[in-house]
């Protein structure tokens, strides 16, 4: 039980413990970061595990030569369209069950937040929600659910998928391990979001004036 708990805190913390699994496993730490940006976007159920962070941290570790950042880019921009993806027909087959069911899973204030987003901006929710947290899981659902034509979500999916992991990734390639950024890594993760989300907030704002 103990190695149990212990895989899950590592799993879910995988941001600030990724210089332990990397020397303790590999080349299959490759295997595990897929796993995680793939849950992350590809199930509803998971909008806890690590996204933004770990995208950064990962970029900065390939800057110190543990990772191939080229390798790394690919797998982790692979996972993000495919998540979506995957997100996205579990919305159009059995979204409309699991709201009426009342899903233990699906908490419905994320569920209203998604929708709302998405009613707000259309099919470009696909590229934006890729910047917010929680959001983003719930975006290609709440697509699913409403239909939207797939050749157009699969357009913004891979726009939105390779923007975002580009972004992250080489944002920690570049500057993850400035003494500066090392030292405050959280807010620096949070500066980036800040950043990354300012167009939706200027967007929004344009809209209700």
């Amino acid at each position: 039980m103990e190695y149990i708990v212990k895989f899950f805190n590592i799993f879910l913390h995988l941001d600030q413990t990724l210089g332990l699994v990397i020397a303790d496993y590999g080349l299959l730490v490759y295997g595990l970061l897929f796993a995680i940006i793939f849950l992350e976007t590809g199930l509803v159920v998971t909008p806890i595990l690590p996204g933004d962070s770990l995208l950064f941290a990962a970029g900065a570790f390939a800057a110190l030569g543990s990772l191939n950042i080229w390798l790394l880019w690919a797998l982790l921009a692979v996972a993000a369209v495919l998540g979506d993806t995957v997100n996205y027909w579990i919305g159009h087959f059995l979204g409309e069950k699991m709201i009426a069911g009342n899903s233990r899973f699906i908490k419905k204030e994320y569920l209203i937040r998604g929708q709302t987003f998405y009613d707000k901006h259309g099919a470009k929710t696909i590229v934006l929600a890729r910047f917010v947290p929680i959001v983003r899981t719930f975006a290609p659902f709440i697509a699913g659910v409403s239909r939207m034509n797939y050749g157009r979500f699969i357009f913004y999916n891979i726009i939105g998928g390779l923007c975002w992991v580009s972004l992250f990734v080489l944002g920690g390639y570049f500057f993850g391990n400035l003494p500066l950024v090392k030292e405050n890594f959280g807010l620096a993760v949070l500066a980036i979001i800040v950043l990354s989300i300012l167009p939706i907030a200027v967007d929004i704002i344009r809209s209700k004036r």
